[in-house]
């Protein structure tokens, strides 16, 4: 049964020592919080390290975390500064290494059609996301794998609203024509 403690509750308590606040957080944010690490890097190796070290900076962080600002865009900011940490450790630009994508393997359920057809989408999006410039992609999978409004990714980025607006939508433009060349469909 789900907890009905909002997210910042679940930390607070949490921080006082509840493990079963933490168990449910895990719960609610595993799967978000993950695909937004391999959409970003492109590499699932590297993602499962920085997810772990994610949540090792979540839990130990656990005492000083406070409302406010939101659990959500408080851990989302922290995977973000991650993110940044290991691209500045590399020397580089975001970006990944388009031969890890050969590695990236769907889940191995259905018929092998319908796995490679996943497959090969799931690949075809990596490189699409990849395209983009840094920022249309943060703000992109900000909204779409951390579910943050416009306003929250404005503050997250630091930049107005407006900015975030014209980013997501140079960012689903793109996405689109790279994705689906075909104009016709495309401009859709």
């Amino acid at each position: 049964m789900r907890d009905p403690r909002s997210d910042d509750e679940l930390m607070l308590a949490f921080g006082r020592g509840d493990g079963r606040a933490f168990e449910e957080l895990y719960q609610r944010y595993r799967q978000p919080l993950y695909r937004y690490l391999v959409h970003a890097i492109g590499d699932r190796v590297v993602a499962d390290d920085l997810y772990q070290e994610v949540w090792s900076r979540i839990i130990d962080a656990r005492d000083r975390f406070r409302t406010g600002a939101g659990f959500k865009r408080w851990a989302f900011r922290i995977a973000h500064n991650r993110l940044v940490d290991h691209w500045r450790a590399c020397g580089r630009e975001p970006g990944f290494d388009t031969d890890a994508l050969d590695h990236q393997r769907a889940p191995e359920e259905g018929s092998p059609e319908t796995v490679l057809d996943a497959e090969q989408r799931a690949v075809r999006l990596r490189q699409a996301l990849m395209q983009l410039p840094s920022e249309q992609r943060e703000a992109f999978l900000l909204q779409r794998e951390a579910g943050l409004s416009l306003d929250q990714i404005a503050d997250h980025e630091r930049v107005g609203r407006e900015t975030i607006k014209s980013r997501l939508r140079y960012a689903v433009g793109k996405l689109r024509s790279v994705l689906d060349p075909d104009p016709e469909v495309a401009g859709k």
